[in-house]
C-alpha cells in the first residue's frame, strides 16, 4: 500500500471544465484508520470538502463544493493511489457529478516539498 495521505497537499495536473477544480486548486488530505477527508480551495472553488474511505490503494469518496459564482455542486469519486518514482503521491481519479450532468477522469499529484 502506498504511504498515508495524512497531511499531504495535492493539486490537479491539468484544468477541468470552467467552474471546477483546476491547477490552482489545493487539496489538503487527512487519513485515519481507513477514513479520508480533505478540504480544498482555489481557482473557481471557494471551499470544498470530501469525505470517504480508503481500502488499500483505492479511495471512495463524495465531494461538495462552493464556487466563486455562488453555486454549489457535489458528486462521487473513486481514486487509485500511486506512488511516483520520486516518492510523491498521485491519485488517478474517476468522478461523476450527482448534482448536475457530467463525469470524467482527472489526476492530482502531491506538490513537491
Amino acid at each position: 500500500m502506498a504511504k498515508t495521505l495524512d497531511g499531504l497537499v495535492l493539486s490537479p495536473v491539468a484544468d477541468q471544465a470552467p467552474g471546477q477544480v483546476g491547477t490552482r486548486t489545493r487539496f489538503t488530505y487527512h487519513e485515519e484508520q481507513g477514513r479520508i477527508w480533505a478540504e480544498y480551495e482555489g481557482g473557481d472553488v471557494v471551499r470544498g470538502h470530501l469525505v470517504g474511505t480508503r481500502e488499500g490503494d483505492r479511495l471512495d469518496f463524495r465531494y461538495v463544493q462552493l464556487k466563486t459564482d455562488g453555486g454549489t455542486s457535489g458528486g462521487h469519486c473513486v481514486s487509485t493511489v500511486v506512488e511516483l518514482p520520486d516518492g510523491r503521491v498521485r491519485l488517478d481519479e474517476t468522478w461523476e457529478w450527482e448534482s448536475q450532468e457530467g463525469s470524467g477522469t482527472s489526476v492530482v499529484e502531491e506538490l513537491p516539498s
